[in-house]
């Protein structure tokens, strides 16, 4: 497997049925003290059609993020569900790119952005504030089963560009 320091391209495209098991393998290693999504958990997002995007260096799986809408227009509201970067690839701007890209389709509906980010994660607390979000609530106990605290954010509509 190639690494960051090889610095291959790394493209953004949308996520398939068949990349649910490498999905289901990252949240594994990303997010062991909680419940992680299943293979089946991704495939059925996929299915219903919201838009989730994954990151690649060649076929590979190095990301991936999603967002669902549960509001549409006037009033279109959504709620970015997940952002997961191998670790192996963290800090090469790949989660930025992904969450720039899933507030861009919110955006096209100027739709209002809700998400949860766990109270200890400064470093993705970071990446939402410097795009327009704001914490507006916390959620004790929101992670099972570590019952890690998470902050709700949002970002309010912004006109597609």
């Amino acid at each position: 497997m190639a690494g960051p320091a090889d610095r291959p391209e790394v493209t953004l495209g949308p996520l398939y049925r068949a990349d649910a098991s490498r999905c289901a393998e990252l949240e594994r290693i990303l997010f062991p003290g909680d419940d992680p999504w299943s293979a089946q958990a991704f495939r059925d997002e996929v299915a219903i059609g919201h838009p989730y995007l994954a990151a690649r260096v060649g076929p590979e799986l190095v990301g991936y993020a999603g967002l669902a809408f549960v509001a549409g227009p006037p009033r279109a509201e959504a709620e970015v569900h997940t952002i997961g970067v191998d670790p192996v690839w963290q800090g090469n701007g790949i989660g930025r790119r992904l969450h720039n890209a899933l507030l861009a389709v919110a955006d096209e509906v100027y739709a209002t952005v809700f998400l949860e980010v766990r109270t200890d994660n400064e470093p993705a607390q970071a990446l939402y504030a410097s795009t327009g979000f704001t914490v507006v609530g916390l959620r004790r106990r929101y992670y099972r089963p570590s019952g890690a605290d998470a902050y709700t954010m949002r970002r309010d509509p912004v006109p597609a560009s």
